[in-house]
């Protein structure tokens, strides 16, 4: 029998990094993995992924016209791009690996198979190699997520499949049609379709892609997708999907039309759903919530020694989250009381084209909140940065409090987003002005100019004057009177 200060089911993302921050503390740490170290934020999503996406940036980058030269006949190879995928993989892998090694003699130990609760403050462990019993003071779910199947789909990995099979095919498929038009399968199409080999569809339940963004951004996207050859099945239901040896088979209805098509691959992408059925957590009388997570309130759930933290608890499937929400339970569960995570200032990138980052508030939420706001936005034509790198696809968005100019929320879609977005944050969570943008010295060229140009339009300073100028927008809404 083995005790510890802290057992961490999981070393993903959120795992990993409680594992570190408790070896900070002088804690002796068991970290429990069933499968590979790095979880599905390494292997089959946040680094995999989006290596993927950038080589394929490459890739469409390298062809693009009227930029003074041409390139030709440019030859790809699936399994090229994927070795190189796996190769990514592969150096941030053995990085964490060789970290854990070096810290095994130090209270941090690595232990292999899949753990169930056996009592509140004992697991087991179940391995090829045997079993073992565990006993912690404190625990930490962070078991992750997979990817959530539609009742009525076989997904045999091959023609069927789901991000944690689509970067393992064979070759290019001719043809491939997406389930879901959330990030995920968003992302998915914009790689596809960058490499221009495959004909792609898209199954949208709803009238628009990224239903949660704002419909400017999600239009954006969508253009971009039509304009790559991407067909979107809009207010679309999924009323069949079968496979065979050779292709896959699925009916749609819409507008009461029902229709059926047959494609080379599937890719089923409509969210994911925590990794807790194997722990046995009634045995530690852990109590799930209606939405199938882990119900906690600051990653502590009803039993006072247990923590969760990122994909398990159903509210933001995101590694970053993940990572912030162990090192804060952590912090919690051995009392040196953590500054409250402030989810208002948590920024995100969109891995699609063009690209989208965003932090705080968008204009949608801020309806179903029923927060009054003001907004500014500048088209990309506009912005000195864009034209120099003649790519002026997209706009900046920024929001801002109606009544004391406090920042609420940034949206950029272009190229380089994720420039503009750290900075916004920090000032989100430390309830920053609109001036405290407008006064930077911004770099120039640089995108973020666009975002101190839209801090500028709301306090009534810019160079930019909405009236004369063509995709320039100021606007402002409150809430409906009751």
């Amino acid at each position: 029998m083995s005790r510890y200060d802290l057992c961490i089911l999981g070393a993903g993302p959120g795992g990993y990094a409680a594992a570190m921050r408790a070896h900070d503390l002088g804690k002796r740490v068991a970290l429990v993995e069933a499968a590979r170290v790095g979880g599905a934020g390494l292997h089959h999503g946040a680094l995999s992924s989006k290596t993927f996406w950038h080589l394929a940036n490459d890739y469409a980058k390298a062809g693009r016209h009227g930029r003074g030269f041409e390139v030709a006949d440019i030859e790809v190879s699936y399994g090229a791009v994927g070795q190189t995928v796996q190769e990514a993989v592969g150096e941030r892998r053995r990085h964490l690996l060789q970290q854990l090694a070096g810290l095994e003699s130090q209270g941090v130990e690595l232990i292999r198979g899949r753990a169930h609760f056996l009592s509140p403050h004992r697991v087991r462990v179940e391995s090829p190699a045997g079993a073992r019993e565990i006993d912690a003071d404190n625990f930490l779910i962070a078991t992750g997520s997979r990817p959530r199947i539609p009742d009525g789909i076989h997904v045999d990995g091959k023609r069927i499949v789901t991000s944690d099979h689509i970067e393992e095919l064979p070759a290019f498929p001719e043809s491939l049609v997406i389930v879901g038009s959330g990030v995920v399968g968003c992302e998915y199409a914009t790689i596809f379709g960058q490499y221009g080999r495959t004909r792609i569809f898209m199954i949208d339940r709803r009238d628009r892609i990224l239903p949660f963004e704002d419909a400017d951004v999600a239009e954006c996207v969508a253009q971009g997708f039509e304009d790559m050859g991407i067909t979107i099945h809009r207010s679309a239901k999924l009323l069949r999907m079968v496979a065979d040896d050779e292709k896959v088979s699925y009916d749609i209805e819409s507008d009461g039309v029902v229709q059926t098509h047959e494609v080379e691959r599937a890719l089923i992408s409509i969210g994911r759903v925590p990794n807790l059925e194997s722990l046995d957590l009634d045995k530690a009388g852990v109590v799930i919530d209606d939405r199938g997570g882990v119900g906690c309130r600051n990653c502590k759930t009803n039993v006072p020694h247990i923590y969760a933290a990122g994909d398990v608890t159903q509210d933001m499937a995101l590694a970053n989250v993940a990572e912030l929400e162990a090192r804060f339970a952590v912090e919690a569960m051995f009392d040196k009381e953590p500054a409250p995570i402030d989810y208002r200032a948590l920024s995100t990138i969109m891995f699609v084209s063009p690209e989208v980052a965003s932090v705080g508030l968008g204009e949608e939420q801020a309806h179903e909140r029923a927060i009054a706001y003001r907004v500014a936005s500048i088209d990309n034509h506009l912005i000195s940065r864009n034209v120099a790198m003649r790519n002026t696809r997209g706009f900046i968005k920024l929001l801002a409090a109606v009544d004391d100019d406090t920042i609420l929320g940034l949206r950029v879609v272009g190229p380089q987003a994720s420039s503009c977005i750290q900075g916004i944050a920090l000032l989100i969570g430390l309830g920053g002005k609109l001036d405290d943008i407008a006064r930077i010295a911004h770099p120039h060229p640089a995108i973020t100019e666009g975002v101190q140009e839209c801090a500028r339009l709301l306090l009534g300073r810019s160079v930019l004057k909405a009236a004369l100028v063509e995709g320039v927008r100021v606007d402002r809404w409150s809430p409906p009177s009751p």
